[in-house]
């Protein structure tokens, strides 16, 4: 029997694009350090997943004067040609030339989302992408808030609102679809 058509919505590394959401140097060091230990880590294999499978990444930087950059370990597994997009503004899509930034990556409606803080600028995202017509997933073990609560609320509203909370694995083996794809060796290591 054949699957033709899943109820539950899943990533497609074709239709994807990653989005790193203000995980700079200052307002990292915010975050409960379990947390952040976790996020950077499960945000360094979707970068390294991303690039070896053709999945656009995008990253977004909130008011760099103040908070700085991208921490320097997230950074360095980024493809060269990444640029940050600076905003002031607390949803992306706000942000000028955010929309256009999607668009210049093709029809790819599934956006990833990952990074700081999940209950304000990860939140007001995925609200803002939903209005436009993107299928938005959050990553539960790659986004973190400075209080633990604000961010369990941020997952908890996100879900009743239609945006898939998922996991960083789940998230690159949906990529790729099953053990026969070429990356899998190479790809499946960074979660060993």
């Amino acid at each position: 029997m054949s699957i033709s058509k899943c109820a539950l919505p899943l990533t497609h590394a074709n239709s994807s694009q990653l989005l790193i959401v203000n995980t700079q140097e200052r307002l990292t060091k915010a975050m409960p350090k379990p947390d952040l230990d976790q996020m950077v880590t499960n945000i360094i294999r979707l970068s390294q997943a991303a690039s070896q499978l053709g999945v656009p990444i995008i990253l977004s930087e909130h008011y760099g004067k103040g908070l700085g950059n991208t921490l320097p370990e997230i950074a360095q597994h980024l493809p060269p040609h990444t640029k940050a997009k600076d905003k002031l503004t607390f949803s992306c899509c706000t942000a000028p030339g955010f929309e256009e930034e999607l668009a210049e990556n093709g029809n790819r409606k599934q956006i990833v989302i990952v990074g700081l803080e999940a209950h304000i600028c990860v939140l007001q995202t995925a609200s803002g992408l939903q209005q436009w017509g993107y299928q938005v997933f959050v990553v539960e073990d790659a986004v973190s808030s400075r209080n633990p609560l604000h961010r369990k609320n941020a997952i908890k509203r996100m879900g009743l609102s239609e945006v898939q909370i998922t996991n960083s694995e789940s998230v690159v083996f949906e990529w790729m679809g099953d053990a026969n794809h070429p990356k899998f060796k190479e790809v499946s290591q960074l979660f060993r």
